[in-house]
């Protein structure tokens, strides 16, 4: 985030004026943030069926242990079927054990493409599929228009797909962070030269040659299916002036989370997800903490345009699947709950015995979150998500 940006954004107590419009304070206290990560993050490793004898079939390298008191590497139980991801211990459980998130599996889209871009699309225009496509007509930018006092912003680097469309102009602002390795190549160099000719000089070395292989072979397809979405580790910098940002004068936002796409050496309680995990939990935990009493009165939806394959592919990665695990959270959010319909994990009952299946869609999802935030009628909610009615799940 420039700074020039974040102090012209931020001046206390005197409205915004971006593209001509004056944007003043809210007028509604309900806040609704949408978070997409882009890439298509791994639900099956996060919230995890830890329940199910076929998942830890289905993932040889890759299962998270189940809950063990005594092993810091275990899931996390969050009821008799389901656990938590170990990264996400001190951020995201304690919102779960204050009933402040809840999560949804078997969630997404009825697109079956595949394809992180025709599918991010889908999910960020809101419309049904088949016939003709509004590119110029995202669902925010609808909800925006339904709305009295909405006061929209998108944390991106170009206005989203989502929010495009007639009304008046969305702001933007960038809050860019590079996915790179944390240690560049000349601290690598000297870090190996440390443990050279010495007992855990052979595996420091291979650790690096490992890193450099995984980023050199996910740098180019994760770049395109990010779509410039920032890192998580740029997203947990930034999530604090995110948090005031919509404290004080916004209340319907957007922002994009990229380095999901996991294909090649996933890993499992550590590893590469894990630290995605721990940077995004950490961000959503500043969040919370930076909007302050009016958390109370804020919703986050953590959205992704699909899952991953429930069985590990040959390069302890996982490929472009289907249904995810959305996640809800916020002050007012009924948490502590797995919510939404589900299905005992099987072959069977996979979708093309490869992927979790879509059960709850997510427009209907996020139209019934929406609808309970900011007291939409169906007619309006129609509008926002044409063709779908509303959910009732009882999250907010």
């Amino acid at each position: 985030m420039r700074r020039r940006d974040l102090l012209a954004l931020t001046a206390a107590a005197v409205p915004s004026v971006v593209a001509g419009r004056l944007y003043a304070a809210p007028q509604t206290s309900s806040r609704l943030l949408i978070v997409f990560l882009r890439g298509a993050y791994d639900a099956a490793n996060v919230i995890i069926p830890t329940s199910s004898d076929f998942y830890y079939q289905s993932r040889p390298t890759l299962a998270v242990a189940k809950p063990d008191p005594a092993n810091p590497n275990a899931a996390l139980p969050l009821d008799a079927d389901w656990s938590l991801h170990p990264a996400l211990k001190d951020s995201i459980l304690p919102l779960w054990a204050k009933g402040q998130i809840a999560f949804v599996p078997y969630a997404g889209t009825d697109d079956m493409s595949r394809s992180h871009f025709e599918t991010q699309d889908t999910i960020e225009m809101g419309q049904p599929l088949g016939g003709s496509r509004d590119y110029n007509s995202g669902f925010l930018n609808r909800l925006a228009a339904s709305l009295t006092g909405a006061q929209p912003i998108a944390f991106t680097d170009q206005l989203p797909l989502s929010f495009r469309g007639a009304g008046k102009p969305v702001p933007n602002i960038a809050i860019n962070g590079v996915g790179k390795p944390g240690v560049d190549d000349r601290e690598a160099k000297l870090i190996q030269s440390m443990y050279q000719g010495g007992a855990l000089g052979a595996s420091v070395s291979e650790g690096f040659t490992v890193r450099d292989e995984v980023y050199r072979t996910l740098s180019a397809e994760m770049v395109a299916a990010n779509r410039g979405a920032v890192s998580p580790k740029g997203f947990s910098l930034s999530a604090r002036r995110i948090g005031e940002l919509m404290r004080d004068q916004f209340n319907l936002g957007f922002v994009d989370v990229g380095g999901w796409d996991t294909h090649v050496n996933e890993g499992a309680a550590t590893g590469y997800l894990a630290g995605r995990l721990g940077e995004l939990g950490d961000g959503l935990a500043a969040y919370a903490d930076a909007i302050g009493p009016a958390w109370s009165d804020t919703t986050v939806i953590v959205v992704s345009e699909f899952g991953r394959t429930f069985h590990e592919n040959g390069d302890r990665g996982t490929d472009h699947g289907h249904g995810s695990t959305y996640w809800v959270l916020g002050g007012a959010v009924k948490g502590g709950r797995i919510v939404g319909p589900q299905v005992t994990l099987s072959a069977a009952t996979l979708n093309q015995g490869r992927d979790y299946p879509v059960l709850t869609d997510y427009r209907a999802l996020i139209g019934g979150v929406a609808r309970r935030v900011y007291g939409l009628d169906q007619g309006r909610l129609r509008t926002v998500f044409p063709g779908v009615g509303a959910v009732e799940l009882g999250l907010v």
